[in-house]
């Protein structure tokens, strides 16, 4: 079949609604109603004469053309971009889609400089346009090495093939109550010898929020007691749980500030449950050659020249 410009937009189409998982999530994302979205899934359907995915009360389903279309339309938008942008470098014009994906609240973090480098970007190119993705640590290296994201900023311990990363800061975490937990008032500045033994038997009956969080895992050996009867997927989630009173767990400094300056939490013993790892830039080796893509990686490597970039173990 001859790809029109119609095809594009339904392959943008479809690629968000695989990426959001269906398509009453993509509404928001594609800033279009449900029966709109489901009726250019069918134009699409048609168009390739193959049947997409599954979409019912049980929920949405890739068929296997439909992954295989997924993705086949992923290289297809990545190399339209990519010819976009390398055309307006030949006029000296950075053009094209900037793709990020990273780990929440990095944007409360000051030695985060995603902000500082889009601004930089922009004014050395008016055509371009921005897409930040928030995921999970797995997901922003899956994002990049698919082609879905040009960058990615994230936690990695295994690295993938095919990826490149660069470090640019380490994140400091530290082990937090909130108040209305039992062990929120023993943790006074001037907590007296005496409560120690306490704060010890009080920790060992807390329940630590367990996290799928990457950068979670080599924490899992502190001997504290994670039940698996709190769980979250991101900081957000653990903060909520530990704002409860009925749980601690492990939040990056820059996060947990907030409520820590406001009294709200506090820090369980720093200076043994803590842990750094260190931010990664993610690229992929493959598609870091475009001009879009060199001056994005050039201007976040740029912004957090002079950051703490000392790698632990």
């Amino acid at each position: 079949m001859q790809v029109q410009d119609v095809d594009l937009r339904l392959l943008r189409i479809f690629v968000a609604i695989v990426e959001c998982g269906g398509l009453s999530a993509a509404e928001s994302r594609l800033n279009i109603g449900r029966s709109t979205i489901s009726s250019h899934l069918s134009d699409l359907e048609v168009r390739l004469g193959l049947k997409l995915c599954k979409r019912g009360r049980s929920g949405f389903e890739l068929t296997e053309p439909g992954r295989v279309t997924y993705q086949a339309s992923l290289e297809l938008l990545q190399q339209c971009e990519a010819f976009a942008s390398t055309v307006a470098s030949s006029k000296n014009e950075l053009s094209g889609r900037v793709t990020i994906a990273t780990i929440d609240t990095m944007v409360s973090d000051p030695r985060c400089g995603v902000a500082r480098a889009i601004s930089a970007l922009k004014a050395r190119g008016g055509n371009i346009q921005f897409d930040i993705q928030v995921c999970e640590a797995r997901e922003v290296e899956t994002s990049v090495v698919n082609g879905r994201s040009l960058v990615g900023l994230g936690v990695s311990r295994h690295q993938l093939r095919g990826l490149d990363y660069y470090p640019l800061h380490n994140e400091y975490n530290y082990l937090y109550c909130a108040q209305g937990h039992p062990l929120f008032e023993l943790l006074e500045d001037d907590m007296a010898e005496s409560d120690s033994a306490k704060l010890e038997a009080l920790l060992a009956e807390a329940e630590v929020i367990t996290s799928n969080y990457l950068r979670d895992k080599e924490v899992r050996n502190d001997g504290l007691n994670y039940q698996n009867s709190a769980i979250a997927y991101h900081d957000e989630g653990i903060a909520h749980l530990i704002l409860s009173g009925e749980f601690i767990g492990y939040l990056p400094e820059h996060y947990a500030s907030y409520w820590v300056d406001k009294g709200i939490f506090r820090a369980i013993q720093a200076e043994k449950y803590a842990y750094q790892i260190p931010v990664m830039l993610i690229t992929s080796k493959s598609n870091s050659a475009s001009p879009l893509a060199e001056a994005l990686i050039e201007e976040i490597k740029r912004v957090h020249v002079g950051d703490d970039q000392k790698l632990i173990g």
